[in-house]
């Protein structure tokens, strides 16, 4: 434990930590816009394979998450016992190529098929890459690292709307943007594997990987359960997945029905916010916490509630207003909230978690984040559009009344935060004396 932080002030060992936060930011940036690819082109699937709304959610957003839960959660408890860098290089390669194959599809089963691959590969980046950086960093600056590790969302999301938009017109085909996304990704994995070394497990921690128990799903669980801050910041992190990304699931689609857009205009114009507003807003979340006040978990979580609460009424405005300029607007404001909560909320949740159940409490926070946003939202409000759409004579404003109903859950989101605070000081103690009992004893002199 001494020398390891000893070592950490050294040149050489400070630009390998920040290496391999910048190829896992890559990574996350890849999956980000091989998922975010599937909303900007899914008006011209829904269309093509003739479906309803409720229907075109089944087939991308269920279909993906169903499976990215079932193996995410076995996934992450091997990566809390083997080498994480190898399931990350093999999970993206794997998720990448079922992407380039989305593009080759031909038909509903084809595409269900190749989307259950994308979900089951995808399962295997986040939970080992946030234990990976976890283990590279002290607890005071993971936060930072972390945020710095999150400027591949609004990066991954420029890709999967802009960059993605400009190859569905240039090519006049949606299947072109899953090719240009998968190929690429899967030469990155091979990368990883060259050039990423596997940290020490928990090297940062009282406890280390030698001494410390091997700690099951079911012992991973409980421990969440007892631990009151940690399971207020997943409810956050999950609510959040079910505000921000649930809106901005159906946001692409919206534009294109309420404002006569074409995919690659809406693309472009939310692809820009994406960028612009998402790395600015991550940016500058990671100046503040690397500010000394910032250390303190108490200030980051009073910091994003206020955030996400002040932002929520803009959230509804963009579907409220009929003027493509004000709803622009508030996609300006909105979309630095979704960003930037998410490198501060996995810090917290991970400073709240022993180091031999990171993985684990990872793919546990995605799996509820992944329901919310990837099934509830998509699907209840396509559920509610296609309920609307008879009464109110199209589809358009039936999405609008569904999307405005799912804005006000950003205040649910800020409570979490707010409340999360009140047993930090206990739940810190008891991470910090995790396994201590079964450490061995030093010898008798």
């Amino acid at each position: 434990m001494g020398a390891s932080m000893m070592t950490s002030t050294t040149p050489r060992l400070e630009s390998a930590r920040w290496y391999v936060v910048l190829v896992l930011g890559l990574v996350y940036a890849v999956n980000i816009a091989d998922r975010y690819v599937v909303a900007t082109v899914l008006e011209p699937i829904r269309k093509e394979f003739g479906l309803s709304d409720s229907g075109v959610a089944w087939l991308t957003g269920v279909s993906l998450a169903f499976f990215y839960i079932f193996v995410g959660l076995p996934i992450a408890r091997f990566a809390d016992r083997a080498n994480r860098r190898n399931i990350v290089a093999g999970a993206m390669i794997l998720w990448s190529a079922a992407t380039a194959l989305l593009g080759l599809t031909q038909n509903y089963v084809q595409f269900l098929l190749a989307r259950i691959a994308v979900g089951i590969g995808e399962a295997g980046g986040t939970p080992p890459s946030t234990s990976i950086i976890a283990d590279n960093f002290p607890r005071g600056r993971r936060a930072y690292a972390l945020t710095i590790y999150a400027l591949g969302l609004p990066l991954g999301a420029w890709m999967g709307s802009s960059l993605a938009g400009a190859i569905v017109e240039h090519f006049h085909s949606w299947r072109a943007a899953f090719i240009a996304l998968g190929v690429p990704g899967v030469i990155f994995g091979l990368l990883i594997l060259l050039t990423v070394r596997e940290p020490v497990r928990g090297r940062f921690e009282l406890v280390t990987e030698d001494s410390a128990p091997a700690a099951s799903f079911v012992e991973t669980c409980r421990f969440l359960w007892t631990q009151r801050s940690a399971w207020h910041i997943n409810a956050a992190g999950t609510v959040i997945c079910l505000w921000g990304w649930g809106l901005l699931f159906w946001t692409q689609t919206y534009f294109e029905r309420a404002y006569g857009l074409s995919t690659a205009e809406a693309g472009a114009r939310l692809g820009t916010i994406y960028f612009w507003a998402g790395t600015v807003a991550t940016i500058a979340t990671s100046a503040i916490l690397a500010l000394p006040q910032m250390q303190d978990p108490k200030w980051i979580a009073r910091l994003l509630a206020v955030i996400v609460a002040a932002s929520t009424i803009p959230s509804f405005l963009i579907y409220w207003t009929h003027s493509l300029t004000v709803a622009t607007a508030m996609l300006w404001i909105v979309v630095p909230a979704i960003y930037l909560y998410v490198g501060p909320t996995m810090a917290l949740l991970l400073n709240f978690m022993p180091a031999p159940m990171r993985a684990q409490g990872m793919a546990i926070s995605l799996l509820t984040a992944n329901v919310a946003n990837l099934i509830i939202a998509p699907t209840v409000v396509g559920w509610i559009s296609d309920m609307l759409t008879g009464p109110l004579g199209g589809n358009a404003a039936s999405l609008r009344y569904a999307l405005l109903a799912l804005s006000l859950t950003g205040f649910w989101a800020a409570y979490h935060y707010w409340t999360s605070v009140r047993s930090y000081a206990v739940d810190d103690l008891r991470v910090r004396t995790f396994g201590m009992d079964a450490a061995p004893k030093p010898a008798e002199t």
